[in-house]
């Protein structure tokens, strides 16, 4: 019997993998892109390169307050120069403080760290990380000034509780800009660190950081006078401050109405502006989050200890601190060698030029923009009959759309390298992501990994980081299917460069200044990169570096016409 029963699972179990490698001679990859008859019966590609319109769309001054994180320093690429500042409203971390008797201020510590992921840890105790905020690793001028412009929660002359807006170029408006004069009132002084040892250790007069990934570590020494580890902190920056200013601004304030509330604080300190410029021919580009908690200045000092004890005159050492609001304003300088300008919207571009921050976007019309904009529909309704039929108003398949891939290829002539790793293609018209990026897998901790599916990162030659990018692929299956089954619109689509893919999934769009309120937005994430890169349009004369439309799809029983092709 129990040989009976071992001849039936050795039985079973090769019918299982026959079964296996049935199924494997059945599938094909439909990500390749040699799929055609030779290798599949009822499955086919099928291409139309000369139905899609691509163009550039130069950008005006972009919305950059609020954006949740900010850029600071420049970047050179095939455009020119882009440097770019910010200036924040500080907050309080108690209002109404009570400092104490016989303060003195010891000293004074801006932090704002990088983005930042430990990679080891070593004997000694000194710890290793690896930054990904940050491009170039170039000295860079900073200067910090005391702001004297007022940020605005809302617009004067909008209407009730409408929020105010400010631009990339120093400006509330098209007809209001923001002097540097007032952002640069009274510069603070940067102080060398006594006991510590920094990797970014700015010089009084100088004011010149180090950009590196390396951690801070403050050495003290014990009551025996040998040295000592007090602290670790991730890289960043991190800039120890003048005290008589923060002696005079803060401390000597205590009681009075101007550190009572949030309102009266910022109309007494209305923000700090960081301003950077390079040192020698290249510079470095910072993304930062002043909105994490390590974001702050410290106040350090001492006071007398509150007489609960008979101890008469000793001290304490305690801590102050000044945060950053979330009114934050990002300010962007172009210097380009090669100007960005309005494409052919009518016929396309041959060369498509995408571009971060105050650049360029590029604008895509399926099937020759059929039903944008009150078009003719002919291409359209010529490959909607290639796939569907309508009987009794019921729309039926004749071909069932696989896999649909728009494929741009990058201009390698132009671009060597620096190019973005990831792009965003969405609805223009709509500002919003396509159907195809919320049926993807999205990745929060990691978003080089994240809807990777839909919006393919850049492949580069031999796979590697370092060599130059070939192509992107953003696959629109779920798109084409709405156009087809749904009776959706064939809306105009546009094209960013994207820091990161996740944040486009709430709709983060903001407005292109236009006197002509022409409604034009650009996603957050274009916004907070410098990258930029030129692509193959649909004009261009070379067929195979053409950007097109590849559509791989099933021929459904009953449609001949489909299996004659």
């Amino acid at each position: 019997m129990k040989r009976n029963k071992f001849s039936l699972q050795i039985l079973t179990f090769g019918l299982i993998v026959i079964s296996f490698i049935a199924c494997d001679k059945d599938f094909v990859n439909i990500q390749s892109d040699i799929i055609n008859n030779d290798n599949a019966t009822n499955f086919d590609i099928f291409s139309t390169p000369l139905d899609i319109i691509t163009y550039t769309q130069a950008l005006a001054p972009v919305e950059t307050s609020n954006l949740g994180l900010n850029t600071l320093g420049s970047y050179d690429d095939v455009f020119g120069r882009t440097t770019s500042s910010f200036v924040s409203q500080v907050t309080l971390s108690t209002f109404n403080p009570v400092f104490g008797e016989e303060v003195a201020i010891d000293s004074v510590v801006l932090d704002v760290p990088y983005f930042s992921r430990v990679t080891d840890l070593e004997e000694s105790g000194n710890i290793l990380y690896d930054i990904d905020s940050v491009i170039g690793r170039n000295p860079l001028k900073l200067s910090i000034f005391e702001s004297d412009y007022f940020i605005r929660n809302f617009d004067p002359n909008g209407d009730f509780n409408e929020s105010q807006s400010y631009f990339s170029n120093k400006s509330a408006s098209a007809n209001e800009m923001i002097s540097d004069a007032a952002l640069e009132s009274e510069e603070l002084i940067f102080l060398r660190g006594k006991g510590t040892s920094y990797p970014i250790d700015p010089v009084a007069g100088e004011n010149v950081i180090t950009v590196s990934d390396e951690g801070f570590t403050l050495i003290t020494l014990d009551e025996e006078g040998a040295e000592q580890v007090s602290l670790r902190q991730p890289p960043g920056i991190r800039i120890k401050l003048d005290p008589a200013y923060w002696q005079n601004k803060i401390i000597d304030q205590e009681g009075e109405s101007v550190l009572g509330s949030a309102n009266s604080f910022e109309n007494y300190f209305k923000g700090l502006y960081f301003k950077a410029e390079t040192v020698g021919p290249d510079g470095s580009f910072l993304t930062l989050n002043l909105g994490s908690q390590s974001s702050l200045i410290t106040i350090y000092y001492t006071r007398l200890t509150p007489s609960e004890t008979d101890d008469v005159g000793t001290t304490e050492q305690t801590t102050f601190q000044v945060r950053f609001s979330s009114n934050r304003i990002n300010f962007m300088a172009n210097d380009f060698t090669t100007p960005i300008s309005d494409g052919n919207e009518v016929d396309g571009d041959s060369r498509l030029y995408l571009k971060g921050g105050e650049g360029s976007m590029v604008k895509i019309k399926l099937f020759n923009g059929d039903g944008i904009n009150d078009g003719d529909d002919a291409t359209f309704d010529d490959f909607k009959s290639l796939y569907v039929v309508t009987e009794n108003g019921i729309v039926r398949s004749k071909r069932l759309i696989n896999e649909a891939n728009l494929v741009f290829y990058v201009d390698q002539d132009v671009m060597q390298n620096g190019e973005p790793n990831r792009l965003y293609l969405y609805d223009a018209e709509n500002k919003t992501p396509l159907i195809d990026y919320f049926l993807d897998a999205q990745n929060a901790s990691l978003p080089s990994f994240s809807v990777v599916n839909h919006l393919g990162p850049l492949q580069r030659v031999d796979d590697d980081p370092l060599q130059s990018g070939i192509k992107y692929k953003f696959r629109i299956t779920e798109h084409l299917n709405n156009l087809l089954l749904r009776d959706s619109t064939n809306v105009e689509l546009g094209l960013s460069v994207s820091l990161n893919v996740n944040l486009e999934g709430g709709n983060q769009q903001r407005e292109v200044q236009s006197p002509s309120n022409s409604g034009l937005t650009v996603p957050i994430s274009a916004i907070l990169t410098p990258r930029g890169t030129v692509l193959h349009g649909n004009t261009l004369e070379n067929g195979d570096k053409k950007v097109f439309l590849e559509i791989y799809y099933t021929c459904l029983d009953g449609d001949d016409e489909c299996n004659q092709n």
